[in-house]
């Protein structure tokens, strides 16, 4: 299991175990926080193609889906 840290989510660094599209390497861009510091949004960019996704940012704890850092 990925450690994921809410607060440290923001332009870190992921790899893409199973490569869709060309794209393996992604940073997250853009997290949200309700008033409780609840994650509300997280969106993760492709790093060569630049296309944002919407994702849910505790599937980066799996790490059958994720890697941390670009590998």
């Amino acid at each position: 299991m990925n450690n994921v840290s809410p607060k440290s989510l923001l332009n870190s660094k992921w790899t893409k175990v199973s490569v869709e599209n060309k794209q393996k390497h992604f940073v997250i861009t853009k997290v949200e926080f309700d008033d409780k510091y609840n994650v509300i949004d997280c969106v993760i960019t492709a790093v060569m193609s630049k296309n944002d996704y919407l994702i849910n940012w505790r599937d980066l704890k799996n790490p059958t889906l994720w890697c941390f850092g670009w590998k």
